[in-house]
């Protein structure tokens, strides 16, 4: 049950579970997130994606400490498909996916993390490698946060439902969510189409790119808040929330990398929310 001092959040929230390990990583998430967009805006940056070599100045990894390099793409195959298999086998697991707000927010999961896995075979362009213990970090995190959603939800089975339901709003938030990044994503593989060997960056131009600098964050940051909206779980929410801390911190690292690298670049784009932030 929830405390008297939080009774409000019943509104929106089903109350904690009674899990030691879901609250751990409702905390544990939600700290994790927050704290990689603090660095982000301090500029230290994790070797994760294309643009890891280019905002941070720092060199491309090579074989040693962080273990066998992959290919980029490989690195973001071994991301993704791991939490998406996880997603579609929780259809097999009997009793794991009871209800349709559970089966809403599981197949959420595996369109989310199959979109991500197309995108790095079909739409990303890649240039650089990965290190295989950088790899393996972010895709045990994807698995487990994919789990702990999915079992969350599971341990709201006959819990009483929040008076306020959200789950047709958190349909509506993933599936704008979803295609606005992924059309950000597609215009930003344009840039470079020359494929995997063309490593000039440019400014990119079109969509919401003309007004923000990061609009596949922001609409990265609302399929996550879709996903929290569709569950009414603390802990989805947690995630949701960290993920936009995260994000918003990415976000004005790479606005800063972006005015340092091109005098050109309009000083009224944003960084993340047209007109304001």
């Amino acid at each position: 049950m929830w405390p008297s001092s939080l009774l409000p959040a019943a509104a929106v929230l089903y109350p904690p579970p009674a899990s030691v390990f879901v609250t751990a990583m409702s905390v544990v998430s939600f700290a994790s997130l927050a704290s990689a967009g603090l660095s982000e805006l301090r500029g230290e940056h994790m070797a994760y994606s294309k643009f890891w070599h280019v905002v941070s100045g720092q060199q491309k990894p090579s074989a040693g400490a962080g273990g066998p390099l992959l290919s980029s793409r490989d690195g973001m195959l071994l991301a993704y498909v791991p939490a998406l298999l996880a997603a579609a086998a929780s259809f097999a697991l009997p009793g794991a996916v009871q209800g349709l707000r559970a089966q809403i927010l599981a197949s959420a999961l595996a369109v989310h993390f199959l979109k991500r896995v197309l995108e790095v075979l079909f739409i990303h362009r890649y240039s650089g490698n990965m290190p295989l213990n950088t790899a393996l970090p972010i895709s045990s995190s994807y698995l487990l946060s994919t789990i702990t959603m999915i079992y969350a939800q599971h341990l709201t089975v006959g819990l009483p439902d929040p008076s306020t339901d959200l789950l047709y709003i958190g349909v509506l938030l993933f599936v704008v969510g979803i295609a606005g990044n992924f059309y950000h994503h597609y215009l930003l593989s344009q840039l470079r189409k020359g494929g995997d060997g063309d490593k000039e960056y440019k400014i990119p131009r079109g969509g919401l790119f003309e007004l923000v600098t990061c609009p596949h964050y922001l609409f990265e940051i609302t399929g996550f808040f879709g996903f929290a909206m569709i569950s009414q779980t603390v802990y989805a929410l947690a995630m949701a929330s960290g993920t936009a801390g995260y994000l918003i911190g990415r976000s004005f690292a790479t606005r800063r990398w972006y005015k340092t690298k091109f005098e050109e670049f309009p000083a009224g784009i944003k960084a993340l929310v047209p007109y304001i932030l």
